[in-house]
This record gives structure tokens, C-alpha cells and sequence, in this order.
């Protein structure tokens, strides 16, 4: 598990890695249903990497 936002953006960049990596040989084979899927997971994962941070709590007592 990360220990830190740093580290867990760090395997984001991995997983996008590997779907450019599988992409590439999708398409050279012609795998449309594939190609779907990359683009499906490609989604989830920018979803994961770019979301906007939380906003800082103030604690009002």
C-alpha cells in the first residue's frame, strides 16, 4: 500500500505505462474490443491521478 500521495501517483504513472505498452500491440494487431477496454481502464486511472485535491478542513470549535 503507498505510503504517500507521491508514491500512489507513482503507480498511477505505472498502470497508464503499461496500458501505452499494451495499446501499441492492440493496435497493431487490430484488437478493437481490446483497444476499448485500454481506453475504458485509461479513463479510470486519469480519473484516480487527476482528481482535485481534497480541501483543507478548518476545525471551528
Amino acid at each position: 500500500m503507498p505510503t504517500n500521495e507521491k508514491e500512489y501517483n507513482g503507480y498511477l504513472f505505472d498502470q497508464l505505462t503499461l496500458l501505452e505498452d499494451i495499446e501499441e500491440v492492440a493496435k497493431e494487431e487490430g484488437a478493437k474490443e481490446t483497444l476499448k477496454l485500454i481506453d475504458k481502464k485509461r479513463r479510470q486511472v486519469e480519473r484516480k491521478l487527476y482528481q482535485a485535491p481534497p480541501l483543507p478542513q478548518d476545525n471551528v470549535s
